[in-house]
């Protein structure tokens, strides 16, 4: 190929798709066999990626919230209270240099926007009511992986499936907002479902009906719910309850490939009493209660992608994006905060 023939236009995709390939030969091919989607990561993902950053109108969006001790704080996850440390001095110089620390007992990558590790839900055929000691000796993970063999005893780290064990995620994201093309423009509720039907009337209702959604394609799923996120958070609404998607949502993304998943709520998920929670609960499999979870990340190797502040995608209708998305190489934890961005422009 002869670069120098090249428009100006591809010249940049081409150097943009160059850049991703080196970056990539730094990935440790160690953990290849652990991981689910991701592994379809690559040249055609990097390439869809750059023609999305090469645009003339293209913009970087933040799709994290600032990581505060008054944001809303997830209840399974510990207090998250930062102590900014006074100024201290280097000896023998003239520098002065600041730091902070997190206090005991936090559950860091479980707050605030977060990706889990497919090591972060395990299945078992017993089922717990909650007395008593969970019976843990039938526990399954991602590829039939056993407890023995992903955390061998209750203090272990992640032994396998960890969230180390996650590439850097540079592919195109796919925003569905569902609040405007499903509900028509009406936040969706605690305990509602995003269906099938949802997904496909959002698809063809955008600038997407024609590709639709591809291998390796990250899906942001806007529902309207962030709208109660706040900080402080003096309501308390946001980690109450939630909507989220389906089991055959679920099974239908799986199919399609996509490497995560991720919505403007806590857990995608829905949560609710059981007299809000849509007739879409009945597709459960016996003793699933979070269906996104556990087909997700023990049977396809999808990750959840948590608390994403997509109000802005929506806004402007970045439909499709360039989304670069890089956990913490924790050894061993079973999540990662992240500060995830997309590069797209607008399709209004």
């Amino acid at each position: 190929m002869n670069i120098l023939s090249l428009s100006n236009f591809d010249k940049k995709i081409f150097f943009i798709a160059l850049t991703l390939f080196f970056l990539n030969l730094s990935f440790a091919d160690e953990y290849i066999s652990e991981r689910g989607m991701t592994n379809l990561l690559g040249t055609d993902t990097w390439n869809r990626c750059a023609a999305e950053m090469s645009k003339n109108n293209a913009k970087v969006y933040e799709l994290s919230y600032e990581r505060t001790s008054t944001m809303p704080l997830s209840p399974f996850a510990g207090e998250y209270k930062p102590k900014f440390l006074p100024e201290l001095g280097f000896e023998n110089s003239n520098h002065i240099y600041t730091m902070d620390v997190l206090n005991e007992n936090v559950n860091d990558g479980n707050q605030g926007t977060q990706i889990d590790a497919l090591g972060h839900f395990g299945h078992s055929d017993k089922f717990w009511d909650g007395k008593g000691e969970v019976d843990l000796s039938g526990v399954k993970y991602f590829k039939n992986l056993t407890a023995k063999e992903v955390k061998p005893f209750p203090e272990s780290p992640l032994q396998k499936l960890g969230i180390e064990t996650v590439p850097p995620i540079i592919t195109t994201g796919v925003l569905l907002d569902v609040r405007k093309h499903s509900f028509n423009g009406r936040a969706m509720k605690a305990g509602e479902y995003v269906t099938v039907k949802h997904i496909k009337e959002t698809l063809s209702k955008s600038s997407l009906k024609k590709r639709g959604i591809l291998p390796g394609d990250v899906v942001l799923i806007y529902t309207g719910w962030s709208d109660h996120y706040e900080d402080p958070d003096e309501n308390k609404i946001y980690y109450s309850k939630a909507p989220g998607i389906s089991f055959n949502a679920a099974k239908f993304l799986a199919d399609k490939k996509v490497v995560g998943v991720g919505l403007d709520n806590w857990g995608v998920d829905a949560f609710g009493d059981p007299g809000e929670m849509g007739k879409e609960v009945s597709q459960n499999p016996d003793g699933v209660v979070l269906p996104a979870h556990y087909y997700f990340l023990t049977q396809v190797g999808i990750h959840t992608i948590e608390n994403l502040k997509l109000d802005l995608l929506a806004r402007d209708s970045v439909d499709l994006s360039c989304v670069m998305i890089l956990p913490l190489k924790t050894k061993g934890s079973a999540a990662s905060p992240i500060r995830p961005v997309a590069i797209g422009s607008s399709k209004s």
